[in-house]
């Protein structure tokens, strides 16, 4: 029997994530939070709470305590940044208000960044609603917002107090955004977990109910854990916290150049891994078949491997210079040295991604 709860192990800032009975943890937790005589707030997206209309109200929120803002990559701005700070002065919040984001991971990293910088920071809570943000974004503390010059630009570590990963909320989900919630999954497998890609190969889908989804959430919440425990702050020289950027160099420059929300983001990440697989074995780390292998799973569970409409070559290379992994003024990327291993490679002759830039469909 699997434990009910997977801790970040962060020293003093340590904190659990929830994966059963999750609904009684929330709402004891936030009950303990009034009892303590604190203030709690939510951000989430109308979508989510359409869909799941009574969720918040069973946990214990009220209806006044909570934001609801655009579902969407668009709301990841500096504008709804903005508004979800007001929110929060306009309701009188000071520092001992809890905040909770009930969402997939636009509204995690949003709420995220605002709890960091509300009054130089303040305590806040992931329930993530997607797969994406189930197996991603809901653990390590990365939060952030957009700007048009790029994804992710703007934001801060700022950890979770506690994850509460509810699989019954994948069940309004769309297939759209099931499948791009994968794409995060099938990271994890080539970045780290061999076994875990092998798994997913062997499966003939997955979907919310499948009764196989808690056990792979739970691998790659594993995986996260432990990468973020040795490397929170993606400080190390080498490897570390950016190989959980596998495929997401190529990733962000489709998001950006083809306009935040053109693709979800699973599915600029699925080829974005497909990509990072081509360039693994142009650097003849990987076998060629290994292409084969990864594009097979990709596309398995509904995710794209090209660009559905050409993007402007030199837009995506522009886009690529201000990734965050690069060092020195040089393009950094996270390759693979077998399936389930992953390194960071510099001083890719920029000519080879313009290449594979090209085999994808950039023109």
């Amino acid at each position: 029997m699997q434990t009910e709860t997977l801790t970040v192990q962060l020293a003093e800032r340590s904190y659990p994530i929830h994966f059963s009975k999750v609904a009684e943890s929330l709402k004891a937790d936030v009950a303990a939070l009034r009892a303590a005589g604190r203030s709690v707030r939510v951000i989430s997206d109308a979508r989510v709470l359409n869909a799941h209309p009574s969720y918040l109200a069973q946990a214990g929120f009220e209806d006044g305590e909570i934001l609801s803002l655009p579902a969407g990559e668009p709301t990841k701005s500096i504008e709804f940044f903005s508004q979800a700070l007001s929110y929060l002065a306009g309701a009188a919040a000071n520092r001992d208000c809890a905040l909770f984001a009930f969402g997939g991971g636009v509204i995690g990293d949003l709420s995220g960044y605002v709890a960091a910088s509300y009054l130089r920071g303040i305590d806040f809570y992931q329930i993530p609603t997607s797969l994406l943000s189930m197996v991603d974004s809901s653990v390590g503390g990365k939060t952030g917002i957009n700007l048009p010059e790029g994804k992710n630009l703007v934001g801060a570590f700022w950890q979770p107090k506690a994850v509460y990963i509810d699989t019954a909320l994948l069940q309004t989900l769309s297939p759209r955004e099931f499948a791009a919630g994968m794409a995060e999954v099938i990271k994890y497998g080539m970045l780290a977990d061999l076994e875990l890609f092998n798994d997913l190969v062997a499966l003939d889908g997955l979907e919310a109910n499948s009764p196989e989804l808690p056990s792979v959430v739970r691998r790659c919440c594993a995986i996260k854990a432990q990468v973020v425990t040795d490397d929170e702050k993606e400080t190390a020289a080498s490897g570390g916290r950016a190989l959980l950027n596998l495929g997401h160099t190529f990733a962000h420059a489709i998001e950006n150049v083809a306009g935040y929300g053109q693709y979800l983001h699973g599915e600029a990440v699925g080829i974005g891994l497909s990509l990072a697989t081509r360039l693994s074995v142009a650097l003849e780390q990987i076998p060629a078949s290994d292409i084969t292998r990864a594009d097979q799973v990709i596309r398995q569970f509904q995710l794209p491997i090209r660009l559905n409409a050409p993007l402007k070559l030199s837009d995506l290379m522009t886009a690529m210079q201000r990734d965050k992994k690069n060092r020195n003024g040089h393009l950094r990327f996270v390759t693979m040295t077998s399936i389930g291993t992953a390194v960071t490679t510099d001083g890719i002759d920029s000519a080879l991604i313009e290449q594979i830039w090209r085999e994808a469909g950039a023109a």
